[in-house]
């Protein structure tokens, strides 16, 4: 069974025990969280939600919270002396799917 969830912008397929990694959640490390933005519902029978599926949600359990590697963007403008360097690192979280409720 799984189900495509929709947080942070983004969707994503989840299944039971499985770990995924979102956009940073104001949620503790060790609580419980569940996502009410379910888009399809996969198991027995199939259901697709328009735009979401009524009744259905996932829980979830925080692992942690972090920042992914460092990307690094480069600009410069030739024969001008001009550049500019900078870095950033996403907040994420680490989430452990418990169950999907259809």
């Amino acid at each position: 069974m799984y189900a495509i969830i929709k947080t942070g912008g983004k969707q994503l397929k989840v299944a039971v025990g499985e770990a995924i990694y979102v956009e940073k959640l104001d949620v503790e490390a060790g609580q419980d969280v569940t996502f009410d933005e379910v888009i399809l519902v996969s198991g027995d029978e199939t259901k697709v939600g328009a735009p979401f599926v009524e009744g259905a949600t996932v829980v979830g359990t925080v692992e942690k919270h972090g920042k992914q590697k460092k990307v690094v963007t480069y600009q410069y403008k030739p024969k001008k002396h001009s550049h500019r360097k900078q870095g950033h690192r996403q907040p994420y979280t680490k989430v452990m799917i418990n169950a999907i409720n259809a």
